[in-house]
């Protein structure tokens, strides 16, 4: 990535830096009594989702189950490892291990994987699988998961197309900020297996989402059409944001939490630069509590606790890569300890019948109105994940 695509517009000031310096910071106790709740209640939904993963978002707080076949479904079983690490019990293991053996039948019947989020679903899986036990089952499965993902890259235009039928004209070209997440697989795949092609298009989608998906202000487009043939940019929309013009929040925490794992495989300071000018954007318009709404236009307006839980995961991420004396490192980790928090006093669903979610006030989709104001799976994962990062020595399953 040219380092004169993000180095070359400073940061934006962080107007509220001395406040979230200013707020206590949790005690370690505090925080396992969090992670201890959220374990209670993976507990409780043990039994339910071990042959079974929960739908994207509750109904009135309870996940229905469903069979392996939504961009979802890794979540919940990287949930499975994540309790594994931080408690030691075999119980989520063998919970995690069967979801595996799904996701090996999953891949191979190609069953629901002409898309881009094959490194959401097999990252969380079976890389996870791979790093922690050493499963064989689990190597191969993600392997052929990145090499189903390297099919939907477009050389012209240097990206990994998004969604849709290759030919689908609706569809041609694009990309999508969420996909960030979805590179190091192929990074993994490159490394593993010393294909360089995997990291090479790897590589050319996080140059194009630099400087095609990032506005010169910080703010992200969800989306951004490439012409497949030409390679020429061609402009950018929403899908799930208020407008084109907006800034949805789930996208900038994908882009904050994103990049900097990009950075992992490929030790650009651009890239961190470039998360920590999205970090002050969206750190700029939260509000008091520091969860932000569904699109950083608003303040005052429907929560998304999803974005904030993966927000506070990139801004750990983004603060483990910046020198000691960047300006904004503590900010960042203290912000992040600050949502985190907030999350587990303020957005924790009481521990319910089996299904029962763990993070309240999530948005699925506001403008088609799905799963508004319910638990997201994501949203449970990372806020976990974050959990895992203050109170444990991890390393990234991505």
């Amino acid at each position: 990535m040219p380092k004169s695509a993000s180095r070359a517009i400073p940061r934006e000031p962080l107007s509220r830096a001395q406040e979230i310096l200013a707020r206590p910071r949790p005690e370690r106790a505090k925080l396992d009594a969090i992670l201890a709740a959220i374990l209670a209640r993976i507990d409780a939904s043990l039994d339910r989702f071990t042959d079974a993963f929960p739908k994207p978002s509750s109904e009135d707080g309870v996940y229905a189950p469903m069979d392996n076949t939504e961009w979802t479904n890794g979540f919940w079983t990287g949930m499975l490892w994540l309790a594994f690490e931080a408690s030691g019990e075999a119980r989520y293991r063998l919970a995690a291990e069967r979801q595996v053996e799904s996701f090996r039948d999953r891949i191979e019947r190609e069953v629901n994987v002409d898309h881009h989020d094959l490194g959401f679903l097999y990252s969380l899986s079976c890389v996870a699988a791979w790093k922690l036990t050493g499963s064989m089952s689990g190597r191969e499965a993600a392997l052929a998961a990145a090499r189903r993902l390297m099919t939907r890259y477009l050389p012209a235009a240097g990206i990994i197309q998004a969604w849709g039928d290759l030919s689908d004209p609706e569809q041609a070209g694009r990309m999508i900020i969420d996909c960030n997440l979805n590179l190091p697989l192929l990074y993994w795949a490159s490394e593993e297996t010393g294909d360089p092609t995997f990291r090479i298009a790897a590589d050319s989608h996080i140059a194009q989402a630099a400087k095609h998906i990032v506005r010169p202000d910080a703010s992200t487009f969800h989306t951004f059409y490439m012409d497949p043939k030409s390679g020429q940019p061609v402009g950018g929309k929403t899908h799930q944001g208020f407008s084109d013009t907006s800034c949805w929040a789930r996208g900038q925490a994908w882009g904050v939490s994103g990049f900097p794992l990009v950075h992992r495989y490929k030790p650009d300071p651009g890239l961190i630069d470039l998360a920590a000018r999205l970090a002050n954007y969206l750190l700029n318009r939260l509000p008091d509590d520091l969860v932000c709404c569904w699109d950083l236009v608003f303040t005052d307006a429907e929560r998304d606790s999803s974005a904030a839980a993966i927000a506070a995961c990139g801004l750990l991420e983004l603060a483990r890569a910046l020198p000691l004396a960047d300006p904004d490192r503590e900010t960042y980790e203290a912000a992040a300890l600050a949502m985190v928090e907030t999350l587990g006093e303020h957005y924790l669903l009481p521990l319910g019948q089996p299904g029962t979610g763990i993070l309240a006030h999530g948005v699925y989709h506001m403008p088609n109105r799905v799963g508004v104001d319910e638990a997201c799976i994501w949203g449970d994962y990372f806020f976990l994940e974050a959990l895992v990062r203050l109170t444990r020595v991890w390393e990234p399953y991505w």
